[in-house]
């Protein structure tokens, strides 16, 4: 079997797909097609296989080819020692990970002069075959034999054996794949805090004396306990049971010399095996175990954080409607923001209501102003510092409206990334004349119009849904959050002739260069009237057309498939199925059951199969349809605006801000987000908070624990009126997001509000370390 058919076998297996189907999936990435163009317009040739299925088989296939690459050139290195033996070529061959690979070829792999080595040199190998050859000799008398200058002593010449024995046993695959197995299965972590740390590690308090299995350690637990290790607060150490588990390990080494018996050889190598294991095999064991903790930690966090970011970029937009974006300040202003419609600023302001102005009325006249100027229909209110106040003051403001004036709908959103994108190259090319910080509320506004169109130009690492985010692999949190981004904006499709360039980059096969070169000859030669003007941007040819085409719509265009997610490749077969209808396109698409009574087996050829056919006729029915879910909003209980107005037994409404491994964060509008743990989600057992919730979503919880001092609060979903629970690691709790602010009017929070955990944040199941752990993120 090649190596291609190999790959394709093994990833098959992991995906649950055939290998043919990931062999056309390989060479359509080969050719440059992207994730979503072959998940969208390529069925036929993948057999159906989805993004995410796509998105694995990627992922696989570069670590598979990798692993390839590394066999052939440990093949070629013992080849060329002379020491490749066809067994020895087997095992390289059948090796399925790096690790197993690289176990194989340990004995082989060139190294620095080891203690072995300088034995063999010194004529030692003989008296090591000779103990392990004889048992019943007394080791000591068979070493007199090879005492000599370089050898001075006895026990020079039995260390000298023992050395080379050691390194045998250390080189032994199959002895590294058991002793790997033991102690993934029986090994524990531990972490002790470090002399003198007390003060400084305070926040990592709940590991001072910590000790669980390690295949049980949950990420965030891991990640906790690596940083307190990275900060020099406590020291980690990975080993089996103290009691039994060193000893069975010692059994395992020394089962490979086979000592059986009570003779004299055996004795000794029993002493030798468990020499091996203390001095040398135990510490390559605990730092594999902790790398591998560590990946396994950082692949979980990188997981959450992509899941949560796909859940909030596919959260509901309020639409094309104007907008007052209000960044709250209390010193330095109130930064007021209006867009139209289609997210343009024609407007700001900066209000001063609060101290040192205290200009109250000349905040309420200057947002009236706007709201009649503009037409305004939504106020987008950021959630950072005096977030309450200024909801206060337009709730106030808009009792002031004469009567029969419909009054906008104010929301809090999340601020979230806002300063970052404010500072940012491309809001300062965006608005070269305005103020940092009213680009900021310019930011705000727009989020609530279209969360997705405005987040993706701010880092996701900024946009505040992650744990631990800092802590984890940066080239891997970045690839898999760009992943996230691809696939949601190319499954909500993009307006060719609305998108900004950060929105355009994220297009199938498009990228910043060719986005920047769209809207250049957007600004320069008007909208495009239709997609195949797309051939007529600098340096995008056919291939990248190819690739972008159907996930670009154009609205009220010549060609009315242009607004559909019908590629431009199908839309001759795409015509064949109006014609079938004996109807005007535009009287078909969009009307429902206009297409009843046509088969799309009818219209199947030799270029598009029936899961394309079956798309059209979708997409027909419902042309350009968003995936995205209706725009809803949660509703906070009037005079609940602070944690001191909580007690257990109130039931609330609120909108889940972030999903975590241990639950998920619930903003119920009192400054600090309550914590539903995972065992209080449902009256089930639950094993991901995922299964039951998501960021952005709307949910009813009720108040089971309230700790002002600590600012934590517990909420439950469940419908059984179960009490609060513990975890091992202590209480619920919550995430504060600020100094309790004065009591003021009730606002609406949208359901794709993710608020930034500020100092101070806790999330209280989990103590102190993860409430560093958000505070960071």
């Amino acid at each position: 079997m090649d190596t291609g058919h190999r790959i394709a076998q093994t990833i098959a297996t992991e995906i649950s797909a055939r290998p043919e189907q990931v062999r056309s999936a390989v060479a359509l990435l080969d050719e440059g097609s992207t994730v979503p163009f072959i998940a969208r317009y390529r069925k036929e040739a993948t057999g159906g296989l989805d993004d995410t299925q796509l998105r694995q088989l990627s992922d696989r296939l570069t670590y598979l080819r990798e692993l390839d690459a590394r066999r052939d050139t440990i093949l070629a290195s013992i080849k060329d020692q002379g020491k490749l033996t066809d067994d020895l070529t087997k095992s390289i061959t059948l090796a399925g990970t790096k690790a197993e690979l690289e176990d194989i070829y340990l004995p082989y792999k060139p190294k620095r002069r080891t203690k072995a080595m300088i034995a063999r040199e010194n004529g030692l190998e003989p008296l090591a075959e000779a103990i392990l050859a004889d048992r019943s000799q007394v080791p000591e008398t068979v070493a007199e034999g090879y005492v000599s200058e370089a050898v001075p002593t006895v026990r020079d010449a039995l260390n000298g054996a023992r050395d080379i024995i050691a390194e045998e046993l250390t080189e032994n695959a199959g002895l590294l794949r058991e002793l790997r197995k033991f102690m993934q299965a029986d090994a524990f972590l531990t972490s002790r805090l470090i002399d003198g740390q007390e003060a400084n590690g305070a926040k990592f308090s709940d590991y001072f004396d910590h000790r669980e299995r390690w295949a049980d350690v949950p990420s965030h637990r891991a990640l906790a306990m690596l940083r307190a290790s990275k900060e020099g607060v406590v020291t980690l150490d990975v080993a089996p049971d103290p009691e039994t588990g060193a000893e069975r390990a010692e059994g395992i080494v020394a089962a490979q010399l086979q000592t059986r018996s009570d003779a004299p050889g055996d004795k000794w190598l029993r002493k030798v095996a468990g020499w091996t294991w203390r001095v040398k095999l135990s510490l390559s064991m605990m730092v594999e175990l902790m790398a591998d903790l560590r990946s396994r930690a950082q692949e979980d966090a990188i997981t959450v954080f992509a899941r949560n970011l796909k859940d909030l970029l596919f959260a509901a937009p309020a639409g094309a409607r104007p907008t007052l974006g209000l960044d709250p300040g209390i010193r330095t202003g109130v930064k007021a923001a209006v867009v139209d419609a289609t997210g343009k600023l024609v407007a700001t302001d900066t209000l001063y209501p609060f101290q040192p102005k205290n200009d109250l009325r000349g905040a309420e006249a200057a947002i009236l102003k706007l709201i009649s100027t503009h037409g305004i229909e939504l106020i987008a209110i950021g959630n950072g510092t005096a977030s309450r106040e200024t909801e206060r003051l337009v709730a106030d403001t808009l009792n002031l409206l004469p009567k029969g004036i419909k009054a906008p709908t104010k929301v809090v959103v999340s601020e979230a990334g806002a300063s970052v994108y404010s500072a940012s190259e491309l809001a300062a090319r965006e608005f070269p004349d305005l103020d940092v910080s009213l680009r900021g509320a310019v930011s705000i506004a727009r989020r609530l119009q279209d969360p997705l169109a405005e987040l993706v130009k701010i880092e996701p690492k900024s946009i505040g849904v992650g744990q631990y985010q800092h802590d984890v692999d940066q080239y891997r949190l970045s690839k898999s959050l760009e992943a996230v981004i691809e696939d949601v904006v190319n499954a909500v499709g993009v307006d060719l002739n609305m998108a900004s360039a950060p929105l355009l980059a994220h297009v199938s096969g498009l990228g910043p260069g060719l986005a920047e070169a769209i809207v250049a000859h957007r600004d320069l030669n008007g909208a495009f009237g239709s997609r195949k003007d797309l051939l007529k941007v600098a340096r995008l040819g056919p291939r990248a057309f190819e690739q972008c085409a159907g996930f670009l719509r154009i609205r009220d265009g010549a060609e009315p498939l242009d607004a559909s997610s019908v590629h431009p490749e199908a839309y001759g077969i795409a015509r064949k199925i109006v014609q079938a209808c004996e109807r005007d396109i535009r009287q078909i698409m969009g009307s429902d059951g206009a297409l009843k009574s046509l088969r799309a087996e009818q219209f199947v050829d030799d270029s598009f199969g029936l899961p394309t056919v079956r798309d059209i006729f979708e997409e027909l029915e419902k042309p350009g349809r968003d995936p995205r879910p209706s725009f809803v909003t949660a509703s906070f209980v009037d005079g609940i605006e602070d944690i001191k107005d909580l007690k257990p037994g109130m039931s609330l409404e609120g909108t889940v801000t972030n999903v975590a491994a241990f639950g998920a964060f619930v903003d119920i509008g009192v400054h600090q987000d309550g914590l539903v743990h995972v065992s209080q989600l449902a009256d089930r057992f639950v094993k991901d908070p995922h299964e039951v919730v998501k960021t952005g979503q709307v949910v009813k919880v009720r108040v089971t624990e309230v700790d002002v001092a600590r600012k934590r609060i517990g909420l439950s979903m469940r419908k059984d009126g179960g009490a609060s629970s513990r975890d091992d690691r202590g209480k619920h709790g919550s995430a504060p997001r600020g100094k309790p602010q004065a009591k003021g009017p009730r606002t609406q929070n949208v359901n794709h509000s993710s608020k930034p955990k500020s100092k101070g944040t806790d999330t209280g199941a989990l103590g102190a370390a993860l409430m560093d752990a958000f505070k960071k993120r």
